[in-house]
């Protein structure tokens, strides 16, 4: 029986795999394979999403933050951009199921943790997710805080005004996801490009109040000796990897639509490093030129604005929380509130997950986080590249290693198919992760190990990676050749 098609690379249900599986509780129109007319985005809408992404506040203090570390400018470029072009790779290998099969980052889950354990990476997901909204939520409240106090002198003097700011920014975040998410989205049109633009001129006042590219590029590195810029490159090379791992898991959400793998991989392999790598060159530059002209590094937007007219400040703060709101709703908050609103979809609404996803948020201090760049790049980036870096090494081990690319689409909506495995949970890809966070402990409380936490994404990914195809080379899920040609119908036609 013939239950899915492939066309042009793509595969797809035929009505005869449908009807298998649209009763099934897994099901919905929301995690179901998309139809061959789905897949429409060309090249230039990846390009198109990975330009408004990567033009955001985060993005901006990641690459400037370098320059605090002690780090010139060349330095801070090359890193950014080969931590870009070393996540690439994963988001491409996982970019591949997506656009073949269609389907979506929690039914993808489902291949290597089962129909219930794909609960575990999607709430890893979500925890990052809550952590970068908590933290986009601190850098609109800060802003909208340098904004009040550059036109009221007094208040500075109201004791805890920023936490007032960041909390009414918070709930405000908070109220628009619970009310309609969906109409956030379209701010991130305009968000961007107002970012970009600000950037720019941004970059233009420092070049002139800098003196020029020598003045303002001069700023040298503090490392004496390789070994002194080692210690810092790895995390933060580490860092930068870490700020798309999230897009590196589920990115099939983005590529399942795609029209072919060429237009997604090309258009997304182009976008992503070459944007970041100017983005990241203007906060640098502009960040060297801060040490010229204020005598410091000012790697945060929030407080080089504080710096200028309060005309100024109104103009940036606007920037700042328009791109602030946009992103952080549909980049950071949707996601964890689906993941929690699937845990009990019968009792969790949207609304409820949204509002828990807040709280997480708060748990996880984001104003500790941006305290200094330290905290932000080797504590929550390192940390969390350690709960995904084993997570992409498994999904990337079962797409390409275990399994060839060969899917059985209709047993991924069943409850008793051979991806519920035992109970639900597949127990190899459990110790595949456990060994991988073990991993990562030892390298954290182990002194002489500290090579191990400072590259834990890479040593996570390998480890767990290596682990997982080696436990399921020959387990039962698997789907031979013969299996795969007996289910799938190919079509000599082209899709487009």
């Amino acid at each position: 029986m013939k239950y899915q098609l492939e066309q042009g690379g793509v595969i797809t249900l035929t009505d005869e795999g449908i009807k298998q599986v649209q009763d099934s509780p897994l099901w919905n129109e929301d995690l179901r394979p998309t139809t061959q007319a789905e897949h429409h985005w060309r090249g230039v809408n990846y390009a198109t999403l990975w330009i408004s992404m990567c033009l955001c506040i985060p993005a901006y203090q990641m690459s400037a933050g370098m320059i605090a570390l002690g780090m010139n400018w060349w330095q801070a470029v090359f890193t950014v951009f080969l931590g870009n072009a070393i996540i690439m790779i994963a988001i491409l290998l996982n970019s591949h199921a997506g656009t073949r099969f269609g389907i979506p980052y929690p039914v993808f889950a489902r291949l290597w943790f089962g129909s219930k354990g794909a609960h575990i990476p999607s709430l890893a997901r979500a925890i990052v997710g809550a952590g970068w909204f908590g933290i986009n939520s601190w850098i609109g409240g800060t802003a909208i805080d340098t904004l009040i106090s550059a036109f009221f002198a007094g208040w500075n003097n109201i004791p805890g005004h920023t936490a007032i700011t960041f909390i009414a920014f918070w709930l405000l975040n908070i109220y628009i996801a619970y009310k309609g998410p969906e109409a956030i989205r379209r701010l991130t049109f305009y968000a961007a490009p107002i970012l970009g633009v600000l950037s720019v001129i941004l970059l233009i006042w420092a070049l002139t109040a800098a003196g020029g590219w020598g003045p303002m590029l001069s700023a040298p590195s503090k490392f004496a000796t390789i070994g002194e810029f080692m210690k810092v490159f790895w995390p933060s090379l580490t860092g930068v990897i870490a700020f798309w791992a999230t897009l590196a898991l589920n990115i099939p959400d983005f590529t399942r639509y795609a029209t072919s793998q060429r237009a997604q991989a090309v258009a997304q392999a182009v976008t992503m490093p070459l944007t970041m790598a100017a983005f990241s060159f203007i906060s640098i530059a502009v960040t060297s030129a801060t040490v010229v002209i204020f005598g410091q590094a000012l790697w945060d937007p929030v407080a080089l604005i504080a710096h200028f007219h309060p005309i100024v400040i109104i103009i940036g703060t606007i920037a700042i929380v328009l791109s602030s709101v946009a992103l952080n709703i549909s980049a950071n908050l949707v996601a964890p509130a689906r993941a929690i609103e699937n845990l009990w979809p019968k009792k969790i609404t949207f609304g409820m997950g949204a509002i828990i996803t807040g709280i997480l948020a708060l748990a996880l201090q984001p104003w500790y986080i941006m305290e200094n760049f330290g905290n932000y790049i080797f504590g929550w980036l390192g940390t969390y590249a350690a709960l995904l870096g084993p997570i992409d090494g498994i999904a990337i081990a079962d797409y390409w290693l275990v399994r060839k690319r060969r899917i059985h689409l209709v047993e991924l909506y069943k409850l008793d198919g051979r991806y519920s495995y035992a109970g639900g949970f597949n127990k190899n890809a459990i110790y595949a992760l456990a060994l991988g966070l073990a991993v990562a402990i030892l390298g954290l409380l182990v002194p002489g190990l500290s090579i191990v936490w400072d590259n834990i994404w890479f040593v996570g990914l390998f480890v767990s990676g290596i682990a997982y195809w080696l436990l399921m080379k020959n387990d039962s899920s698997l789907v031979n050749e013969d299996e795969f040609r007996h289910v799938t119908m190919v079509s000599k036609e082209v899709s487009v």
